[in-house]
């Protein structure tokens, strides 16, 4: 899915008209977060599917 200029001004119209102005600062800051613990958790995941090294 290739999203041009046109289509992205029209979505963030869309989210200022449902989240208000005010709110899109917290909303954007919790993506954020959720984002880097969702990178965070895959990371992890990945670690533990790696067989330990024998000492």
């Amino acid at each position: 899915m290739n999203l041009g200029g046109s289509e992205l001004i029209i979505i963030l119209i869309i989210v200022l008209v449902l989240f208000g102005g005010a709110k899109l600062p917290k909303l954007a800051c919790s993506l954020g977060q959720a984002q880097k613990e969702f990178k965070d958790g895959m990371n992890d995941g990945s670690d533990s599917t790696e067989e330990p090294s024998a000492e």
